[in-house]
């Protein structure tokens, strides 16, 4: 049997206040879920979120006022450069040692387009990522740094670092992406699908060199009392879901994005987020996401009902998990 996965809360910033984002991480540690993350994101992905707060302050507010251990997905070598990330890293995992982790990934153009640099194709994005996670870990690891390449840094220190360094996970949906991590990062981010594409991502990981590093995944679903419920509100928030492919990573506003998403009807959802109104439904979905090697479950409620989505969970699907 495999080992117990940890199970989080998603803390969708594209979707909730911080403020309210802020109460249903407490409400979530106080139902039993076992960790968080939290989004990192400038613009929502359609009218209908409405959100987008600045994710590393709330992360010491959610850090501060809970004990759960907590990571945030993060593009750098656009709006961020990779030493201010560092930076912001080093700060959170001194604060609050062993409960902190950083993913890094390539970005999405909605996010990194307000700086006005060009965007890059795919394979460009993936070297600077490996740059900029180059340059990221040796400043955690107290070095100075120099760097002129993709991303330019000059005589870079950090002077305020934790004992340990936070491990640097790699965020990759496809097995290219997968690959290309595997041999950088501490761990792998990835993103729920059918379990045989799940598992060819993480083979793919593990063949480019993580082997043995941390699983981590970010599940989008959707529960409500109703079937119909469940549908219709991972279709207001979450269509966007739909489009799959490069076109995420390529649009660049949220009205782009809900000019694509214009005919996508409830019906087409399911084969992007788990929708369903039974808790034990989504209780199996999830165990064979533990027998695929995820040590971390990542949930995201699509929908707006979070204090009953953590409620249900809490009191049905999390005890079913732990048996």
């Amino acid at each position: 049997m495999a080992p117990l996965p940890r199970i989080g809360f998603h803390a969708s910033h594209e979707q909730f206040p911080p403020s309210e984002l802020l109460r249903l991480a407490r409400a979530a540690e106080a139902a039993g879920f076992d960790c968080a993350m939290s989004s990192d994101h400038f613009r929502p992905w359609g009218a209908a979120q409405g959100h987008s707060g600045f994710a590393w302050s709330w992360l010491g507010a959610a850090l501060a006022s809970t004990r759960l251990p907590m990571g945030v997905i993060s593009a750098p070598g656009y709006r961020y450069h990779p030493a201010i990330i560092a930076q912001g890293a080093a700060t959170l995992a001194e604060m609050f040692p062993g409960r902190f982790w950083l993913a890094l990934g390539s970005g999405q153009r909605l996010n990194e387009d307000i700086t006005g640099l060009a965007w890059p194709e795919k394979a460009e994005r993936n070297a600077r990522l490996r740059d900029c996670a180059d340059i990221i870990r040796a400043l955690l690891a107290g070095g100075t740094v120099t760097h002129h390449g993709r991303v330019t840094v000059v005589n870079a220190k950090l002077y305020s670092r934790p004992a340990t360094p936070p491990p640097l996970l790699g965020a990759a949906v496809t097995e290219a992406t997968a690959e290309a991590v595997g041999a950088w990062a501490d761990g792998l981010l990835t993103i729920s699908a059918e379990p045989a594409q799940m598992r060819k991502v993480v083979e793919a990981f593990r063949r480019g060199g993580g082997a043995g590093k941390r699983l981590v995944v970010q599940v989008g679903l959707n529960w409500a009392p109703t079937e119909a419920e469940a549908l219709a509100g991972a279709h207001e928030q979450w269509r966007t879901n739909v489009l799959g492919g490069e076109v995420n990573w390529e649009l660049r506003t949220p009205e782009e994005f809900d000019t694509a998403t214009r005919f996508v009807k409830p019906g087409d959802m399911r084969g992007a987020v788990w929708i369903s109104a039974d808790p034990a439904w989504h209780a199996a979905r999830l165990a064979e996401l533990a027998e695929l090697g995820f040590e971390e479950i990542q949930l995201h409620q699509v929908g707006r009902n979070q204090q009953a989505f953590i409620e249900t969970f809490g009191a049905q699907v999390l005890p079913a998990l732990r048996r």
